[in-house]
């Protein structure tokens, strides 16, 4: 009899998570990936987990709820966190990667593992059950194929889609450092970002020029609902004058060192790869058109000469609502044989999607074994964002990144609620706990 081997259908960073985990346990795997045969809108690399957005994982503080979740899911065994760690550059307290060479660390990795079968090739459609493929883990991303949502529509009955943001890269030998300075918020020393600064009358003119500029303007079948966590810097600036300056463009912490004081505006940039020839503008994503983007940015301070090797763009994000649809161990309610990952389930960011790869992929192995699918504690950053895709009450369900607001509610072991500051390391210690017992039961079968 032929072995069972687990279907994956997308080399993204959920995608390959799930392989990994699954081969890991001893399951064969087949993943499909349709690149280098044909690529989405936002991707050109042949690479597989290549990313798009940022080539950052945000804070790595242990005791920050994305931190917390990062380190879960090192504990575990993560070959997205692995290949961070090996791929990572300076971004002060966020973990920040060159993303030439993380993909290329996962395509080795993945490529190389004896139970992974990688074929490059479109699938178009889900399979039906009793296809000879026992279980399929979709893993397909925010820019799953028409063809490829249709069908999943036709499963689910539910198919939404909002709109994110990307934001600009620029060359470092185009940027003026007589003008830039580098820092990171209130650290001593040099620190890991660049700085533009801006006065009051130059933020002035910048917010009237961005108001002004020419936007991509949305189909008329598309609409308009973005991602609270990932919105437009246009968008912001209709919401106040100010908005900016308190948002992405927020000086405070930053002090210009030809005056000594925070400016009244700043544009950070972080680097894009080790070799720091490349730096991306630090939440500035954006729908402005091409010729606007190059018009309105180089009236920053300091980019007056930018060039840019990566212009912003809006591309749509396909999730599924979860608390209809998904069970905990992210099957598909009416449909058993299929799994879902990534961003289709309902999170938001890179490290979220990675971590329902990472949970798909292990169920999926169990299920293959013929064993029960487990979910992770509830205490657990883990068991947060899956509490959040399957008991939210539906009419207010909205993808989500991890945030301790998805946690249950923190007491001390005396009852009484935990001060703010240490609320954070309570957290960790209390999630980890559990982890490592999850760790045990998990090892036992």
């Amino acid at each position: 009899m032929e072995e069972q081997r687990l279907t994956i259908i997308g080399g993204g960073l959920a995608g390959c998570e799930a392989a990994w985990q699954a081969a890991q346990r001893g399951v064969g795997v087949v993943l499909h990936d349709m690149k280098p045969q044909r690529f989405s809108p936002a991707h050109a690399s042949p690479d597989l987990a290549e990313l798009v957005c940022s080539n950052s994982f945000r804070s790595d503080d242990p005791f920050s709820a994305v931190g917390l979740l990062k380190e879960e899911m090192r504990q575990l065994g993560s070959l997205i966190m692995s290949a961070a760690a090996s791929t990572k550059v300076p971004a002060g307290k966020a973990l920040a990667v060159d993303r030439a060479l993380f993909a290329r660390f996962i395509t080795e990795k993945i490529s190389g593992h004896p139970a992974i079968d990688v074929r490059r090739e479109e699938i178009s459609r889900i399979p039906d059950p009793g296809e000879n493929q026992p279980l399929t883990i979709l893993a397909t991303g925010p820019l799953t194929s028409d063809n490829l949502a249709r069908s999943l529509r036709e499963i689910t009955g539910e198919h939404l889609a909002f709109y994110d943001a990307i934001a600009p890269i620029v060359s470092a030998d185009s940027l003026d450092r007589t003008i830039i300075y580098q820092a990171s918020r209130y650290d001593d020393g040099p620190g890991d970002y660049l700085n533009c600064p801006m006065d009051k009358n130059q933020y002035l003119t910048f917010i009237t020029a961005l108001a002004a500029a020419d936007k991509v303007e949305l189909k008329s079948f598309e609409e308009k609902k973005y991602f609270e966590g990932c919105l437009p810097i246009e968008v912001m600036l209709e919401r106040g004058e100010d908005t900016l300056r308190f948002g992405p463009m927020k000086p405070v912490g930053l002090p210009d060192p030809r005056t000594g004081r925070d400016p009244y505006a700043v544009i950070q940039l972080r680097k894009e790869n080790v070799a720091g020839s490349h730096y991306n503008m630090v939440g500035f994503q954006t729908k402005l058109t091409y010729p606007a983007q190059k018009q309105v940015f180089r009236l920053i301070p300091g980019m007056e000469k930018a060039h840019f090797e990566r212009l912003g763009s809006i591309h749509r994000n396909t999730f599924v609502c979860g608390p209809k649809v998904l069970e905990p161990s992210l099957q598909l309610k009416n449909r058993k044989d299929i799994l879902l990952a990534g961003q289709l389930t309902g999170v938001e960011g890179y490290v979220e999607s990675t971590a329902m790869g990472l949970l798909a992929g292990m169920n999926g192995a169990r299920l293959l074994q013929g064993k029960q699918p487990v979910f992770p504690p509830e205490e657990t950053a883990l068991g947060a964002l899956i509490r959040h895709l399957t008991q939210t009450e539906p009419r207010r369900f909205q993808p989500s990144n991890i945030n301790f607001g998805l946690f249950s509610e923190l007491s001390s072991p005396t009852g009484r609620k935990v001060p703010k500051k240490l609320r954070g390391q309570a957290r960790a210690e209390k999630s980890l706990r559990a982890l490592s017992l999850w760790k045990d039961v998990l090892h036992e079968g």
